[in-house]
């Protein structure tokens, strides 16, 4: 029989002690091997930034695969810059609008605005910006294309935020203020989870709306300016112009992979992460899962490294105290209406200044004339747009509603439905224009189909995300009651995603109205094909640097959009914050 001393098993009993506790565990390996790798092509990519930008003319974009990866890397970092800034347009601007009602008079009816204004709008007019603030370095061209990607990303992040601010359920505010939050614990305690799900989930469709306009993106030509960044938007329009079909099937194999990678590595975790969000009662059976994520929570050392970015976080989100409620300071209701009355006289004649602003401009270079034939071209987009959003929906809503109910086949799907929306409408323009042509069919209305690629991911993305927010005890009560299909889809689904669908809508619709611009006018070699309508009209002005003609198009689109918005979408919001508003 051995003994042993009481140093030595003291000292065995700490060396277990420390190895439980702070010896990496195979989750802790994995997980800071992935995030280490991480953070290595992110300073990698981030050092090219600061190149001098003479080196964009002398090493010109080349179809060499060993050159992809870099390439891939590049885009990828370009819209997650972009996609940081649109969260952080989302909770200032959107959080502002929903709860004041005088910076809503301004701020819904500018996103209103600017979501209809193109990529290449944006382009038009901050290119030259962009690059007079950095002239010898890349990174104004970098700042132009980020710029620009976020212009397709963040309007549907803040309609989403605007919309749960706005439906929030009626016992969480009021408890809310039985314990007297502060508003930035409302916001951080209330608002933000409740809005987090869905959310997230338009934050994956901007970033595949991101993708959707790379090419214009990174590849940009206004007037004489011509800038290409490294990137796969611009491997995909080199590809292009070359015709060569095999480097378009490897940048759509790598955008593929990208996309796969950030959803597995990124969305998905945070997916069931804020599964806990959710507004119900009862707990659900099906909860959505993440591989990466049950790394993170069963790392040990991990967790000890971020402990003190945890403290921080607790210091900004202090435990609730009861306050003493402080007498209101009221300026009496003759008082307040006529505040409200003079906020909105001058917002109406900044609105009727800004919009004379913009005719005079107009009017010193453009005919009357002219002016009538782009509105009319305007007609023919809008009757496009609203048949698109149509059978977008007929289509979408079902398939949404399907996969929302299911947290098995939304983890299944989320990937693939990213692709799909990220797919560049451009790849498919010579297959179109081919087919157009060998079947002599009417570019007016088969070049139209190109523009719902753009748009029914939008309504797709928020189904699935009203349908994974209905509350599980809503569902056991249509089980309970054994509803039919009929009555549980016209009293317990229509009305739960309602919101979330109004919210798709519209920014679909912004999302058409963009996807005309290259929509509407395709090429296939030689062979050019163009549909009459405004996004035509935009896109012939934009490549020949007509800036008169590109902000009159712009003009007339932004006035399309403001009227639909206001005719159609705006109405249908308040009644479903009215009739479907969750008790």
């Amino acid at each position: 029989m051995v003994f042993l001393s009481p140093g030595r098993l003291n000292a065995g009993l700490l060396a277990r002690y420390v190895r439980r506790r702070y010896a990496p565990n195979p989750s802790d390996i994995a997980a800071l091997s992935l995030i280490a790798a991480a953070a290595v092509l992110v300073v990698h990519g981030a050092q090219q930034i600061g190149q001098p930008a003479a080196l964009l003319r002398q090493q010109p974009i080349t179809l060499d695969i060993a050159r992809l990866p870099e390439y891939a890397l590049r885009t990828t970092l370009r819209m997650f810059a972009a996609i940081i800034a649109s969260l952080a347009f989302t909770f200032t601007v959107a959080t502002l609008a929903a709860k004041s009602r005088k910076a809503e008079l301004i701020i819904v009816p500018a996103l209103d605005i600017l979501q209809s204004v193109p990529v290449l709008g944006f382009l038009t007019f901050t290119v030259t910006f962009f690059i007079g603030l950095f002239p010898r370095s890349e990174l104004g061209v970098e700042c132009a294309a980020i710029f620009a990607i976020f212009t397709s990303q963040a309007w549907n992040m803040a309609f989403s935020f605007y919309q749960s601010l706005r439906n929030l359920p009626a016992d969480l505010v009021e408890v809310a203020e039985q314990f007297h939050l502060s508003p930035w614990m409302r916001f951080w305690k209330l608002e933000l989870p409740y809005a987090t799900p869905a959310l997230i989930w338009n934050t994956m469709m901007s970033m595949s709306g991101g993708w959707f306009f790379v090419v214009a993106c990174e590849a940009i030509t206004v007037g004489a300016t011509t800038v290409t960044l490294p990137g796969i938007g611009s491997w995909l329009s080199v590809a292009n112009e070359r015709g060569n079909v095999a480097a378009v099937a490897l940048a759509v194999a790598a955008m593929a992979v990208v996309i796969v990678l950030y959803d597995q590595l990124l969305f998905r975790p945070i997916v069931a992460w804020a599964d806990k969000f959710r507004f119900e009662q009862t707990a659900s059976q099906e909860r959505p899962q993440s591989w990466f994520f049950n790394i993170l929570r069963r790392a040990r050392l991990l967790a000890r490294l971020l402990a003190p970015v945890a403290a921080v976080l607790a210091r900004l989100s202090p435990p609730a105290r009861p306050r003493t409620a402080r007498p209101a300071t009221s300026l009496g209701p003759r008082m307040a209406r006529a505040v409200d009355m003079a906020w909105m006289l001058a917002v109406a004649a900044a609105t009727l200044w800004g919009g004379w602003v913009v005719l005079r401009y107009i009017a010193q270079t453009v005919d009357p004339a002219e002016a009538l034939r782009v509105f009319g071209l305007g007609l023919l987009t809008l009757a496009r747009v609203i048949v698109l959003i149509a059978l977008a929906s007929l289509i979408w809503v079902p398939v949404g509603v399907w996969i929302g109910l299911r947290p098995v086949w939304a983890e299944r799907v989320q990937p693939i439905a990213q692709i799909l929306a990220a797919f560049p409408a451009n790849v498919l323009f010579p297959i179109a224009v081919g087919l157009i042509v060998a079947w002599r069919l009417d570019p007016n209305i088969w070049l139209s189909p190109l523009m719902i690629l753009g748009t029914q991911w939008y309504i797709l993305f928020n189904v699935i995300a009203g349908a994974s927010a209905l509350p599980n005890d809503m569902k056991e009560a249509g089980k309970i009651f054994h509803m039919r299909a009929l009555q549980r889809w016209r009293d317990m689904i229509l009305p739960g995603i309602f919101p979330y669908f109004v919210t798709g809508a519209l920014t679909a619709s912004g999302g058409s109205w963009n996807a005309s611009i290259v929509a509407e006018v395709a090429s296939s070699g030689h062979t050019r094909l163009k549909a009459a309508g405004l996004g035509a009209y935009i896109a012939q002005a934009t490549v020949q640097g007509d800036y008169h003609h590109v902000a009159l198009g712009i003009a007339v689109m932004s006035i399309f959009v403001i009227l639909l918005n206001r005719t159609l979408w705006r109405p249908m919001y308040a009644y479903a914050e009215r009739r479907f508003r969750i008790a």
